[in-house]
């Protein structure tokens, strides 16, 4: 975006080294970082929003094409009332079990027994915490009385 040669940094310095006093040289230093720092922030929103625009133009023409190619399939291969039956869910009784093997499932399985989770440790204390040593009161001395 933009190109900006090595040369050109180094004149800009130089310039900027005879303007600009050598005390007030940081301060515009992280300036033009910040505002460096901002230009590419935008250029990194614009380029993310386009690329956005761009995956969702891809998405909704594989959605296109998806389409076209499921009905010209369901042309080619039109549903029988077979096949409509076979594709038809079944109705089941929830009181009665789908087959045997689904019953002996059921009571085969042994009961799973909740293990209790693992103790944590206790948290260390910071570094900063324990590099202070506390300080202990020096009794006072007892004065002589005259």
């Amino acid at each position: 975006m933009f190109d900006i040669a090595p040369t050109e940094l180094l004149v800009l310095g130089a310039v900027a080294l005879v303007v600009i006093p050598p005390k007030d040289l940081p301060k515009a230093m992280r300036l033009a970082g910040q505002w460096i720092g901002r230009a590419r922030g935008m250029a990194r929103q614009f380029r993310s929003g386009f690329d956005d625009m761009i995956r969702e133009s891809e998405f909704q023409e594989m959605e296109k094409k998806w389409k076209a190619e499921n009905e010209r399939i369901m042309r080619e291969f039109p549903a029988t009332p077979d096949q409509a039956m076979l594709m038809a869910p079944v109705p089941q009784d929830d009181s009665t079990p789908e087959s045997e093997d689904a019953l002996a499932m059921t009571t085969e399985m042994a009961p799973v027994e909740a293990t209790p989770a693992p103790k944590r440790k206790t948290p260390a204390k910071p570094r900063a915490a324990a590099a202070r040593k506390p300080t202990a009161k020096k009794p006072a001395a007892k004065r002589a009385k005259p």
